[in-house]
C-alpha cells in the first residue's frame, strides 16, 4: 500500500476532480504490475495496473492493492471494480472508502458479491492525507484551501502603500522561494487574491519559472475596478472575476455575477465546487488572508518568513497555529501548517 501511495503521487496536478489513486498487484508476494491514475480522463490507476502485466493469466491467483475503493460507475471510463471481476482477482486491498455519492461502498459490495475478499482500512490515514484534496471537496462541497504568503522577519508582508511604485511587487522572499510557489501553482486547480492585489501588484499568477500548467486566476472585484490592461485579464490563463455587475465572457475572462454581501467569500467557494474546482491555492492580499483565517476557511498554510527587515508596512496576518514542519528554501525559512480538523497521517 506504500508503494501504492508513491505511485499516487504522480498524478498531482494532472487527475483533478478526480481522485490520486495508486495501485500493485501482487502475485505469490511479487510484485507483477503496477499504475497510478495519470491524466483526468484517461485510464484509472487499477486498469494501467492490470495494463502492465503481461501474463494476465496470473490475475486470477493475485491481489490487488488500491488507496481508493475502485469505482463502480461509468463516468470518463468504465467501472474499475467491474474489470477486478472480470480478471478474477482473489482479493482486493483498499485504502480508504470513496466518499463520491456514485461510489461510496458500491464499488466494494460489487466486489464482494463476485466472491471476492476484499480487506479496507489499510494505510487509510495515509491514502486519505494524499488524497485531502478530493476528500475535503467531497465532504464539506468547497475547494481544498491553501493560504500562502511571505512575511519580513519582522513581520510585514508587503511596504507601506505610499512607498510602493504601482503595478510593481515588492517580493519579500527569495528566487529559491519563488520557483517553489510557482511550483504549488502548477499542482492546484485554481489561484486566488484580492481585487486591492491585483490593482497593487499587478501580478499574472502563472507558473513563469517552472514547466507546469498555470492554474485558473480567480479574484474578488465588487465593483470592477480592475483596469482592462491588468496581466490577470492576459490570455495565459483562464480568469474568473467574481463581481456585484455583470455576467459576462470575453476571451479567457469569465465575470460572474453575485449577490454582494458579507459572507460572499462562501457563495464563491460554492460556486466553485460546483464548477469543479478541487483545490485553491491563496495568495493575498491581507484582507484576504485575513478574512479567510477568521472565518476559518483554510485547510493548509505555508509560510515563508525572510531574513529581510522593513520596519514598516503591511502587517502580515495573525496566524496563532504551531507548524507541522519547517524547512529552509535558500535563505528562507518555510513552514506548513494543517487544520488541526485536518486527518493526518502522524
Amino acid at each position: 500500500m506504500q508503494r501504492c501511495i508513491e505511485l499516487a503521487k504522480n498524478g498531482l496536478g494532472n487527475v483533478a476532480p478526480n481522485p490520486l489513486v495508486g495501485a500493485v498487484i501482487v502475485h505469490n508476494d511479487k510484485i507483477i504490475g503496477e499504475g497510478y491514475h495519470q491524466q483526468f480522463g484517461k485510464a484509472h490507476a487499477e486498469i494501467n495496473a492490470i495494463n502492465s502485466v503481461k501474463d494476465k493469466s496470473l490475475l486470477k491467483e493475485s491481489t490487488i492493492y488500491v488507496t481508493l475503493e475502485p469505482c463502480s460507475h461509468y463516468g470518463k471510463t468504465p467501472p474499475c471494480a467491474d474489470a477486478i471481476v472480470q480478471y478474477g482477482f482473489k482479493q482486493v486491498v483498499i485504502g480508504n472508502i470513496d466518499p463520491f455519492e456514485k461510489v461510496a461502498g458500491k464499488g466494494i459490495k460489487k466486489l464482494k458479491a463476485s466472491g471476492i475478499d476484499v480487506i479496507t482500512s489499510v494505510l487509510e490515514k495515509e491514502c486519505w492525507f494524499i488524497n485531502r484534496r478530493f476528500m475535503i471537496a467531497q465532504t464539506k462541497k468547497r475547494p481544498y484551501l491553501i493560504l500562502k504568503f511571505a512575511q519580513s522577519k519582522d513581520g510585514f508582508i508587503d511596504i507601506a502603500p505610499e512607498e510602493k511604485q504601482q503595478g510593481k511587487i515588492h517580493y519579500i522572499s527569495s528566487v529559491e522561494s519563488l520557483k517553489l510557489v510557482h511550483k504549488w501553482r502548477s499542482e492546484e486547480a485554481a489561484i486566488m487574491v484580492g481585487t486591492n492585489t491585483i490593482i497593487s501588484d499587478n501580478p499574472e499568477l502563472t507558473c513563469r519559472f517552472f514547466p507546469g500548467k498555470n492554474p485558473v486566476r480567480i479574484t474578488l472585484d465588487k465593483k470592477l475596478q480592475i483596469p482592462q490592461n491588468a496581466k490577470i485579464k492576459n490570455e495565459a490563463a483562464p480568469t474568473i472575476i467574481y463581481n456585484s455587475i455583470k455576467t459576462e465572457k470575453i476571451k479567457t475572462t469569465e465575470y460572474v455575477q453575485l449577490n454582494w454581501h458579507e459572507h460572499v467569500l462562501k457563495d464563491i467557494f460554492t460556486d466553485l465546487h460546483l464548477k469543479g474546482f478541487q483545490s485553491i491555492i491563496i495568495e493575498g492580499g491581507a484582507q484576504l488572508l485575513n478574512y479567510c483565517i477568521k472565518e476559518n476557511f483554510w485547510d493548509e498554510a505555508r509560510i515563508f518568513t525572510s531574513h529581510t527587515l522593513l520596519k514598516n508596512g503591511v502587517k502580515a496576518p495573525d496566524f496563532p497555529f504551531k507548524p507541522i514542519y519547517s524547512e529552509n528554501i535558500g535563505p528562507d525559512n518555510l513552514s506548513v501548517y494543517y487544520h488541526p480538523q485536518l486527518i493526518l497521517p502522524y
